[in-house]
This record gives structure tokens, C-alpha cells and sequence, in this order.
């Protein structure tokens, strides 16, 4: 379940977040805003795009969309390994593939779902005014 919090709570870009690092805003298709909390856990290896997602399930968080992990990039780019320089993003391109971010410049490309890759999960907390 997503947590809230007054958008007035919020604290500055990098500070703690229900037990990440504040990393910014974001908005969903149907309007809802949301403060976006990177947390610090790490897989031990890398995963395949599935367990990547059972994975960030299974602590509670799920994957970055695109935008949140572009958002990732400008925000938090000092947070993230950078070898290999791409990490999992919860979004598929079609049956095989599925996006992913590159943390060295930013770009974002479909790579096939069953590559190993590094996996970050955040958190969403609901704003309401």
C-alpha cells in the first residue's frame, strides 16, 4: 500500500525518505502526485528483468517507470553503480524486451528480458496538500 504525506513535509532533494533518500516528484497517468524515495537495497547479483520485479516486490518497492528513472539520472546519479552502467526500469518494450537506464549518460534502450542487469527499486509516497 502507498503511504502519504503532505506536500509541505517534503524534504530537500538527497535527505532521508521512509528509509531512502528523497530523489523528487513524480505524476501518474491519472494525476496523482508522488514523492519518490530511492531506497539503498541492492540485489547480490544481477537479475533478469522478472526477478528484478519479484525482487523490488519483495521489499515492499517496485522498479522506476522511465520517467522516474530519467528523473533518477538528474537527481541521483551519485547513488547508482556504474558498472554495468544500466539498471532495470519496470517498463516493457513488448513480449522480449523491457527498458532500461543507463546511469553513465542517461540514455534509456530496450534490452531482452532475460539479460542479468542491476536492479534499484524506490518507493512512491502519495502527496496531498
Amino acid at each position: 500500500m502507498t503511504s502519504t504525506m503532505n506536500l509541505f513535509q517534503l524534504p530537500a532533494l538527497g535527505a532521508a525518505l521512509e528509509g531512502g533518500v528523497f530523489a523528487g516528484l513524480t505524476t501518474d497517468k491519472e494525476g496523482w502526485h508522488f514523492a519518490v524515495a530511492l531506497l539503498p537495497d541492492k540485489p547480490e547479483k544481477l537479475l533478469t528483468w522478472k526477478k528484478a520485479i519479484a525482487w523490488a516486490e519483495g521489499i515492499g518497492a517496485t522498479l522506476p517507470t522511465r520517467p522516474v528513472a530519467a528523473m533518477l539520472f538528474a537527481n541521483a546519479k551519485d547513488q547508482f553503480e556504474v558498472d554495468p552502467s544500466w539498471h532495470w526500469t519496470s517498463e516493457a518494450l513488448d513480449g522480449s524486451y523491457a527498458w532500461r537506464q543507463n546511469f553513465n549518460y542517461g540514455g534509456q534502450y530496450g534490452i531482452h528480458k532475460s539479460y542479468e542487469g542491476r536492479a534499484r527499486a524506490v518507493r512512491l509516497i502519495q502527496l496531498t496538500v
